[in-house]
């Protein structure tokens, strides 16, 4: 039986489309993967069914019943619930207290009896976690549980699952899976949305894919593929195999960066890297596999010059000079300058670009006080303009001038400024912290190619990510870190993903 239908969706913000003459039908009891890059409508749609927004046209049926939604409580007395990817939690507060909030509305709670009827609903969906525990103290995958428990506990029969794999180990990921399947057997009714393909093809039974505010496929997963399914989000030719063949770059194999018995402190004074130590050649990717919150942070940070370190060494090459400096004390404008360093920061927002300021200016941020951008103590303009145009045309930025503020880009767009900036200068050593987040097939493709094309040059990368997949698509050996410890440092050409999770997650 179909359990929701959407016929002629359709949602404006002024001149803009967001979704136009949405159809769609899912059956009850599946699994539904809804597909498409950023921008494509998927969070309009999904907004419009859990009641933040209205639609203009168009009208949407649960069991061939047609409702209006009008606010999220109205979605949630309709039985939709929502989980997002950036998870909806109060961290001070208890399991218990996080299911049942805004659900009572008298003043007496009695949370022993609440966490009792937590417990029940948890082992029957196999969802066991520790109704009295603090969330702060829980590991990332149990986070997720008391997510799919809070919607569970209002009777949610038709659940949205937003990228929920992005912040997942492995096993976490099989867990989470097992638990969809389960539920999906019980009668949930789930929406799938992730750029993972691998994952759709192993969990979904059916897929829409969305491109421009459109619904330009609906199909299954047995009669499609990972590559049709990628090319009909972009409507390209997509490389979802990368090439890493190597290079014949005059410095390959020659020692870049050493890193000797590395201490670094947090934000509140912890030690965050704790002994760490490795070496990264010229013409190779050394991915750097954890969970987040494991050190990745501030061991980038570090490298870069923007942290301080408490204990251990940085070595820096120059292969043009063929000489070796200890940059460990040095500021962070003297390792771009003299050795040329480029970081692409994991938040491109908060700490990649200067919101406010044009593409043109924070194209130059970095080397705004020389020539030919400045003379004189006076920004050259018509210089500053001309850089900007030639970043756009080469690193095929979507933007209609250099003077546009990059607020009003999109996320793949505001990366490849970043990118553009960082790499322009050919630099020795490039940090990538989780240079693809965020970002959909096409325009992470984009910013993987360019940092493999800059390892053909011979440039050293050091590859953050959260995503194991990714860090092994990518890297040439994988370093394991957790809580601060480089645990392991694995060559790729034998590397077991299981294992890779396993230690990412219990350090052994």
């Amino acid at each position: 039986m179909t359990y929701l239908r959407l016929e002629g969706i359709t949602k404006h913000f002024g001149n803009f489309i967001a979704n136009y003459n949405i159809n769609l039908s899912i059956e009850g009891g599946t699994i539904h993967a809804l597909l498409g890059e950023n921008g494509a409508g998927k969070t309009t749609l999904m907004n419009i069914l859990c009641g933040l927004y209205t639609p203009d046209h168009g009208q949407i049926f649960l069991q061939e019943r047609p409702v209006k939604i009008t606010s999220p409580r109205v979605a949630i007395e309709q039985g939709i619930g929502m989980i997002h990817q950036h998870f909806m939690l109060v961290p001070e507060l208890s399991v218990t207290e996080n299911i049942i909030l805004g659900t009572q509305l008298n003043w007496r709670l009695n949370l022993s009896q609440k966490a009792k009827e937590i417990t029940a609903i948890s082992k029957s969906y196999n969802l066991e976690v520790e109704p009295l525990a603090k969330v702060r103290d829980l590991p990332v995958g149990i986070q997720q549980r008391v997510e799919i428990l809070k919607a569970l506990y209002r009777q949610a029969k038709l659940l949205i699952l937003d990228e929920p794999t992005a912040v997942l180990t492995p096993p976490e990921v099989e867990s989470l899976f097992a638990i969809l399947r389960q539920l999906s057997a019980a009668g949930q009714t789930i929406i799938f949305i992730s750029h993972k393909l691998e994952e759709v093809m192993q969990l979904c039974q059916t897929v829409t894919v969305l491109r421009g505010g459109k619904v330009v496929a609906q199909t299954t997963t047995r009669e499609s593929t990972r590559q049709e399914l990628a090319e009909l989000m972009v409507g390209r030719k997509l490389l979802l195999k990368l090439d890493k063949s190597s290079s014949n770059n005059p410095y390959q194999g020659q020692v870049i960066l050493e890193v000797n018995q590395l201490q670094v402190k947090d934000e509140r004074q912890l030690l965050a890297v704790n002994d760490v130590s490795f070496q990264l050649h010229s013409g190779e990717i050394l991915g750097v596999a954890g969970v987040d919150g494991n050190g990745q942070r501030e061991l980038a940070d570090a490298i870069a010059g923007l942290r301080p370190v408490t204990q251990g060494q940085i070595k820096l090459c120059d292969p043009s000079a063929s000489t070796t400096q200890d940059i460990t004390n040095w500021p962070p404008h003297q390792r771009v300058k003299l050795l040329k360093i480029g970081y692409i920061p994991e938040d491109r927002q908060t700490m990649g670009l200067v919101i406010g300021f044009s593409l043109a200016k924070n194209l130059i941020l970095k080397v705004f006080k020389y020539l030919p951008f400045c003379r004189r103590w006076c920004l050259q303009h018509q210089a500053i303009n001309n850089h900007a145009d030639a970043a756009i045309q080469k690193f095929d930025i979507r933007a209609e001038d250099s003077g546009i503020k990059v607020s009003q880009l999109s996320g793949g767009n505001q990366q490849k400024v970043v990118l553009a900036r960082e790499i322009s200068g050919e630099p020795t050593l490039i940090i990538a912290m989780q240079p693809t987040r965020g970002l959909d097939l096409g325009a992470t493709e984009y910013v993987q190619q360019c940092l493999l094309a800059q390892r053909a040059r011979g440039a050293a990368i050091l590859y953050i990510s959260t995503e194991l997949e990714e860090v092994i698509a990518m890297s040439d050996r994988i370093a394991v870190i957790y809580k601060g410890k480089i645990v392991n440092i694995l060559d790729n050409s034998n590397v077991n993903i299981q294992h890779v999770g396993y230690l990412m997650t219990v350090g052994l």
